[in-house]
Parts: C-alpha cells; structure tokens; sequence
C-alpha cells in the first residue's frame, strides 16, 4: 500500500468522524433542547423576589418597536425597573417610550438621552447611563426588538440559582408574515438553536447579548459597563467574565423572540455576515471548522469517504444525509416553537433550502474584508474580538 493510499484513507477517515460527531451535535441538541425549552419552573416565592433593573438600548422606531416595548409594562413580575436609553435627543424612539410611560404610570420606567462614549461599540456607549443609574442588583440587557411574554422575567430569574451568573435566551422569532421572516425563523431555529442548545449543554460559551439576565456586582468587578465598550461582541465577553469567577451560564426555558417589524432577505444576510466575521476573529479556528459542519458541505465530503472506503454510492449517501438532516431540522424548530407550527411544510423546506445553499455566499462575503458596518457605524475587526472604529462614504458590508 502506497503513501498516497495511506494518507487519503486517513483523511477519509477523519472526514468521517467529523461527519460521525456533526450528528452527537444534532442529537445533543435535540435532547437538551426536549428537556429545557419550554418546560416551566414554578414561579418565585414573595420571599425570593429580586429586583430587576431592564435596560433596553434604544435606536430609531420600526413597526413593532411599540408592541414590543409595551411587553415589558405588562410583565408579570412584582418588581422591576425599566430603563429605556437613546443615543441623541432626536431619536424618534423618544416619543413611543414617552407614551407608554404616560400609559403605564405604574410601572417604574425612565428615559435616558444621550450616550457616553467609552468605547467603539456604540450599543455600551448607549447603556452606560441607564447601566449606572440602575438600582436592583440584576439587570437584564434586552435589544430593541424583543418582545416578551407575561412569564418570561420570572422564568429567567427562577433559573438564577446561587451558582448561575448569567441566564441568556436562545434567540428565536415570533411569526410574522413574509417569506423573509420565514427564513429568519428557520436560520433561528435549527442552525443557530443547534449550535447554542449543543454548546449549552457541554458548557461552551455560545452567549447571544438579545435577551440576558446578569448579575451586576459581577460586571462591576470587572470594570463595569465601560470594560466591553472595545469589543463588538460583547455578549461573549459578558459570559466569559462569569465562566473565571466560577460562576454558570444557563439557557431560560423561553427563546427570545424577536419581533422586528421589517424582514428582508438581504438585510439578514448581511447581519449573518457580520456574525460571521465576528466569530472568526474571536475564534480563527472557526473559519475552517464551521464552513465543513454544514448540511452540504459535509454531505458532500462524507460521501466521497465513504465512497472511497466502502465503495458505496456517493449520490444514495448525500441524498440520505441530507434528508435525515432535514428532518432532524424540521424537529429540532418544532420544539423551538412550544406549540402549534405557523410554517408550512413546503415554506420550511423552501426556506431551509435557501439557507442551506446562502451559507456559501455568508462565508464568502465573510472573507472579503475585516471591515464591519452596524447601525451606520463601520468598524475594523481585529484578533481576539477587538475592534476600532473607523469612518467611510459607503457601506463596507
């Protein structure tokens, strides 16, 4: 036997096994997706209460900006504070808050204008204020388009044990119409629920800053607020400071769901990009590894091993895998979900199948510059998540 036929059947043979642990991540995912989501903890005795101080970054007015804003006046949670922040006071966003405020006069809830720059990341500079003024020992930092149910702040906080540092929302959608929302949901609810479900359960750091509860005397130990404002990403940096003060992050049985009032394709697409390029400069190791972990791409090189080593046709085992894939998908979103499903069978594969084959155009948008655009700011991404502002003409995503 040559070296050559020795070295393709140890690269066959690891392409198998990655292929072999692709499925532990689908399975793993699935388990602690059935044992977590949506499975509700008995709500807080009057005796444990803790207050909550929900800090809620504020930029520009979309549709449902209103709805979902008002979710938080109508929670069910005997105490809490809203601390709503715009950036300038020209910020249309002004007067939805100052009407729900006026709506709701028994909710405590405050309105901050003008940021504090401590930093290139413009959402920190944006949360300063409020994150100071806050007066509970817990905040939760919730982006512009969550929405909430009435239970969701008391299920977070049952999940706060004495151990637990930070307790995050998987990122889900609510339903809304429009195909785009539909590939939102399912980009959501398997590719993205896969990773996170996965990751959560082994105890890696797949944080996602939407919707998380922390505690505050952490992050003060920390630096405060103002520490993350030279990351872009700094929900992972939030998680990684709990981790090295030995303290756990956990998943709320609820998703977040978010509620934009506008969906499109393309929009989407860039925002994955953006992730993508955040990803591989925390973690270059992820520029090889995630773009194989896909349905087709390791379809495809799992075919050929197995074709290569047991002769079997490559067509019948890509046109197999993908299938039960698919199907493992279509479970894994059902449960994500936690009732009726509003997306028929044909709009999810078609949806799905989209975003199977746009992964190629993500990671390859992905490679043309370290340049970021986010809220009409741009960036310059540099290794291990730092990153500088810089100022252009265009767009540079």
């Amino acid at each position: 036997m040559s070296v050559g036929h020795i070295v393709v059947i140890c690269i066959a043979i690891v392409i198998l096994i990655g292929w072999l642990f692709e499925w532990c991540v689908h399975f793993m995912a699935l388990i602690y997706g059935k044992w977590n989501l949506h499975h509700m903890n008995e709500p807080l005795s009057p005796e444990d209460i803790v207050g909550v101080s929900i800090i809620k970054p504020l930029t520009g007015v979309d549709p449902n900006l209103k709805i979902n804003l008002e979710t938080f006046f109508t929670m069910k949670y005997p105490l809490y504070e809203l601390l709503f922040s715009v950036e300038n006071d020209n910020d249309p966003a002004i007067l939805v808050v100052k009407s729900l405020i006026e709506s709701y006069p028994n909710v405590d809830a405050k309105l901050f204008i003008g940021s504090r720059y401590v930093g290139p990341n413009g959402k920190i500079n944006n949360m300063i204020k409020p994150y100071e003024a806050s007066k509970h020992d817990i905040v939760l930092v919730s982006d512009s388009s969550i929405k909430m149910k009435e239970n969701t702040l008391m299920q977070m906080m049952t999940c706060l044990k004495p151990d637990v540092g930070m307790v995050l929302q998987m990122p889900f959608c609510e339903n809304r119409k429009g195909f785009a929302s539909i590939y939102e949901k399912v980009y959501f609810g398997t590719m993205q629920a896969r990773n996170c479900l996965s990751a959560n359960l082994v105890g890696i750091n797949c944080s996602t800053g939407m919707s998380c509860l922390m505690r505050k005397d952490i992050l003060d130990q920390a630096g405060g607020m103002a520490t993350f404002g030279k990351y872009l990403a700094e929900d992972y940096f939030f998680a990684e400071v709990f981790r090295k003060n030995n303290y756990r992050v956990v998943l709320c049985a609820l998703p977040a769901l978010q509620n934009s009032g506008s969906a499109n394709i393309k929009d989407f697409n860039q925002r994955l990009v953006r992730w993508c390029k955040l990803r591989f400069a925390m973690l270059p190791h992820l520029m090889f590894l995630e773009p194989i972990s896909e349905c087709i791409i390791m379809g495809v090189c799992a075919a050929l091993a197995f074709q290569y080593l047991f002769d079997f046709s490559p067509l019948a085992f890509f046109l197999l895998h993908v299938l039960v894939w698919f199907l493992l998908d279509y479970l894994l979103i059902s449960m994500c979900e936690g009732g009726p499903f509003h997306i028929t069978k044909f709009e999810f594969l078609a949806a799905w199948l989209l975003r199977e084959f746009l992964v190629f155009y993500v990671f390859f948008q992905s490679q043309k510059s370290s340049l970021i655009t986010w809220r009409n700011k741009h960036y310059r991404l540099q290794w291990g998540g730092l990153v500088e502002e810089v100022y252009r003409e265009h767009s540079a995503v």
